[in-house]
């Protein structure tokens, strides 16, 4: 039978190309790490001399990467010319890895990279904001004015000036101007707020100078975007993350001619991320009005958490994605989704895994954003040592989303360091960040573990980073990669991956104790004061402390606490301290009885309703302090609930007593009486 006209096989593919042979490319490592003839790692000018083979290969491709970033137009373009889908993926081999005083050696981290590219990352809901083009210049002088006159044909522009100086009548009047001071702002594009004291608009009267009418405090008004010149402190905290506001430096002219042009086009619709997946029923913020944890109120820099009665809210308008809640929340309330964290981990570990498979070792995690990251990585490549054969580039959005969640998994599936970097613009952001990276490293060293495997390094300069990179020693202890897969619950993840390291560690021990604030630990309870009022059962947001429905009894479960403080606050006996600590041991998931009486029974009809302590300790406050809890009294507060009530009937005197209850009449009654009237009559 002829195999003419059939169609040849559909399959993904790996174009490797040695960039016209400035990388050393070890194919039997590149090839050999895909099925067969998936990887073809023979090409040497891919982007230009044999392009003709690329649109070859693309043909019959059912999925396409190419290890290359830089002439990704090119192959797209090539891709359109000849009609061919689907488009390929890119990844950067050749700043990451090849482009090196160690790029002879990096075969495996190219593969690794090629590797982790093909776990996708799924999809991130958005939010629409929509913008009108209502524009306020806010600012003083001729800076202020000229950017108004660029923007006025495009946008609805108005001019609210802190600086007369030498302003001039305008000729013609197309600008709404006015003096004043912002006073407040709130909002985001598409829908800002602001309040001005001073507020004077001018008076088209003005001859020689501007003039204005009388001014007044409190004035409002709403628009899309605000453009600040002003020079003043901005109107927003975190205000690079607020979208629609531009603080711009008056002074910067092509800085702020470039950021003119861009907010030129700045009406219409428009998608943002929703950085931040909310379970509020996972929230352990408040009950009944007592506040628990407030780690992710504390750490937003961007203000779009607020309480909400027994949770809180993530406005995802204001949200600005810097994941700093994600990192610090002990529940996973605050679950980042631009990724998750259970999508990072399953790349991590396919990029590690890759590593060591090919023959790497001691692989160091370097987690970097996508705006600063990629740039310091290019100019240690062009202009330095590149990045050692061992340092594995894994992007992240943004480096304060990653928590211990995160770095207590990556250490179990093999990376033998994490060093997390960013722009030194970040330091306002970190404190977050630095708690985990604390309780990692606290984790690591209580178990034996090398200190400083866990390091956070804000440098502008790249040089200084790679520096360190080159100067980082081997670990001394080596341990084999987990198993466990990435789980969407944050602390399944943790708990797997402590169960890994404690099983491999150098010194295992049972607990270690942690920094004061963090979300794992014991509670304490006084048990000659407690009273089994089981108060804290009912403020216990995770579950952690529970009753026992058969008899008076508390127990605890070490593993679900989140250290939230709620049943210490909550407690009226005041008899529960927390102890910060990290339990390894089973025992930490199992639930144990704290304290547990034999009930108190029901001097009237026997039934079990309350603990001894508890009602001994309410008839001695009680017959000691009020006079209405004496005698017979006092004597119903031994009784069950339904016997009490009984008992207030059954008084002689008192309140609920009203005489003897008559008898019912019946027909019979009345017939009788008649027939007796009758009789004597």
């Amino acid at each position: 039978m002829s195999d003419a006209g059939v169609a040849p096989k559909r399959q993904e593919k790996v174009l490797i190309c040695n960039c016209e042979g400035t990388m050393a490319l070890d194919r039997a490592v590149l090839e050999g790490g895909f099925a067969e003839g998936c990887a073809k790692a023979g090409f040497t000018q891919l982007c230009r001399g044999e392009l003709g083979r690329f649109i070859d290969e693309a043909r019959t491709a059912s999925g396409l990467t190419v290890a290359c970033t830089q002439e990704q137009q090119t192959f797209d373009e090539a891709l359109v010319e000849a009609e061919i889908d689907p488009r390929p993926s890119f990844v950067n081999i050749r700043e990451q890895a090849g482009w090196s005083d160690q790029g002879k050696d990096a075969a495996a981290k190219m593969l690794a990279l090629l590797k982790s590219a093909d776990v996708r990352m799924p999809d991130v809901s958005t939010v629409d904001m929509l913008s009108g083009g209502v524009c306020l210049i806010y600012g003083g002088g001729d800076a202020a004015l000229e950017a108004a006159s660029l923007l006025k044909d495009r946008l609805n522009v108005s001019l609210l000036l802190t600086d007369i100086g030498d302003l001039t009548p305008l000729g013609t009047m197309d600008l709404m101007i006015a003096s004043g001071k912002i006073a407040g702002a709130s909002g985001h594009l598409g829908d800002f707020e602001i309040h001005v004291n001073g507020y004077a608009p001018v008076r088209p009267s003005s001859r020689d100078g501007l003039q204005f009418d009388i001014k007044r405090d409190g004035a409002a008004a709403r628009c899309d975007l605000i453009v600040d010149l002003s020079g003043r402190a901005p109107l927003f905290p975190s205000h690079e993350r607020r979208d629609g506001y531009y603080k711009l430096d008056p002074q910067d002219k092509p800085g702020l001619f470039r950021k003119l042009f861009e907010i030129a086009d700045m009406v219409g619709e428009f998608e943002k991320p929703r950085y931040v997946e909310f379970q509020e029923a996972l929230c352990a913020h408040s009950r009944s009005r007592v506040t628990g944890c407030t780690r992710c109120l504390d750490v937003c820099p961007a203000s779009a958490i607020k309480p909400d009665g027994d949770h809180v809210t993530i406005d995802p308008y204001l949200c600005g994605g810097c994941g700093a809640c994600n990192s610090v929340c002990p529940t996973g309330a605050a679950g980042y989704a631009a990724p998750s964290t259970e999508a990072l981990l399953r790349r991590g570990r396919a990029m590690l895994s890759s590593f060591t498979t090919a023959g790497g070792k001691d692989p160091i995690l370097l987690i970097h954003d996508p705006r600063h990251g990629p740039a310091a990585i290019e100019a240690m490549a062009r202009y330095g040592r590149g990045l050692p054969a061992n340092v594995l580039p894994f992007e992240v959005n943004e480096i304060t989303q990653v928590g211990l969640d995160f770095l207590l998994p990556a250490l179990a599936y093999g990376a033998g360091r994490i060093v997390i970097v960013g722009p030194t613009s970040k330091r306002a952001e970190i404190e977050g960040l630095a708690g985990q990276i604390a309780m990692a490293e606290a984790v690591a060293t209580g178990l034996g573990y090398d200190s400083g495997l866990v390091s956070l390094v804000l440098e502008d300069d790249p040089q200084p980073v790679e520096d360190l990179l080159y100067q980082l020693p081997e670990n001394a202890v080596a341990k084999p990669a987990a198993g466990f897969n990435p789980q969407k619950q944050k602390r399944t993840n943790i708990r797997s991956a402590s169960t890994h390291l404690h099983a491999n560690a150098p010194s295992p021990v049972d607990s270690i104790r942690l920094p004061a604030g963090a979300p794992f630990g014991s509670v304490n309870v006084d048990t000659e004061g407690c009273t089994l009022c089981l108060s804290c059962v009912s403020a216990c947001p995770t579950g952690a402390l529970t009753d026992n429905p058969d008899k008076p009894q508390l127990g605890f479960q070490e593993a679900a606490c989140i250290q939230c403080g709620l049943c210490k606050s909550t407690c009226p006996e005041k008899v529960i301290t927390l102890e910060p600590r990290f339990n390894f041991t089973a025992a930490a998931v199992e639930r144990h009885v704290v304290y547990e009486e034999e009930p108190f029974e029901c001097v009237s009809c026997g039934k079990p309703f309350a603990s001894k302590s508890t009602i001994e300790k309410m008839m001695n406050t009680l017959a000691e302090k009020h006079w209405m809890f004496q005698g017979a009294a006092a004597e119903r507060l031994k009784m069950c609930e339904d016997c009490r009530v009984q008992a207030q009937f059954d008084q002689k005197e008192g309140p609920f007593k009203l005489g003897e209850r008559p008898v019912p009449r019946t027909t019979e009654d009345y017939l009788r009486e008649r027939e007796e009237e009758n009789g004597e009559g």
